[in-house]
């Protein structure tokens, strides 16, 4: 039986990726790329971690900010998934204007609580530092792959809400973006540690100042 030397055990016969060496490298990557940073990991670095061959990496992703903006886009997805099941829990079922003041407090307070993997805490914060060299495909990408994401699936809870009269919005994306900032709001210094009351606390004075903004009865 003849043996193709030339084929890379890393594809199937369709010579696509297999699942489990798209996992590794996507995993590699992240691990690289968070350590390193993106200016210096190198795809040899990478193809280590990963534990395929460099040839297989190049094979599948052109360069390596086409590999980046995988790692990232994926990650994102990831984190994605959870929020947007958070805020299908705790919103989805939302139908009084009593229910929405502790339905939001709830989902801020899981939402705050349920801290990204510092891979890709990592990984974001060389997308928001780097923004302009790492060039808008690959900000797009990691915006559409993640917080894009969460904030259209946020617009569509509060786009319903607003038809069924409970709040008055006119402009749903705006009014889940300052939401985010509304409940991520804090004081002192950026890592500053928080008390769990006065988080709580912070929390329902955000969530208090959504509600009247967009409180169907106020008078402006």
């Amino acid at each position: 039986m003849q043996v193709d030397h030339d084929k890379d055990p890393a594809t199937n016969q369709g010579g696509r990726l297999r699942p489990d060496k798209h996992a590794a490298i996507i995993a590699g990557g992240r691990e690289v790329f968070a350590r390193e940073q993106y200016q210096r990991a190198s795809i040899d670095a990478i193809a280590t971690a990963s534990r395929v061959s460099t040839r297989t990496i190049y094979k599948h992703f052109v360069d390596k900010a086409a590999l980046f903006a995988a790692v990232v886009a994926e990650s994102s997805a990831d984190i994605a998934e959870e929020q947007l099941a958070l805020i299908d829990h705790h919103l989805s079922d939302v139908s009084s204007t009593e229910e929405l003041e502790p339905a939001l407090a709830a989902l801020a307070t899981e939402w705050l609580r349920s801290e990204a993997p510092a891979a890709h805490t990592a990984l974001v914060g060389q997308v928001h530092a780097e923004a302009s060299r790492l060039g808008t495909d690959i900000v797009t990408t990691y915006w559409q792959a993640g917080p894009g994401r969460v904030i259209e699936g946020l617009a569509k809870i509060l786009t319903r809400w607003s038809e069924a009269g409970l709040l008055n919005i006119t402009h749903p994306e705006r009014a889940a973006i300052q939401f985010a900032e509304l409940i991520s709001a804090r004081p002192g210094p950026p890592s500053s540690p928080l008390a769990a009351d006065e988080q709580r606390e912070w929390i329902d004075d955000g969530v208090g100042v959504f509600i009247r903004a967009y409180n169907p009865s106020a008078v402006l």
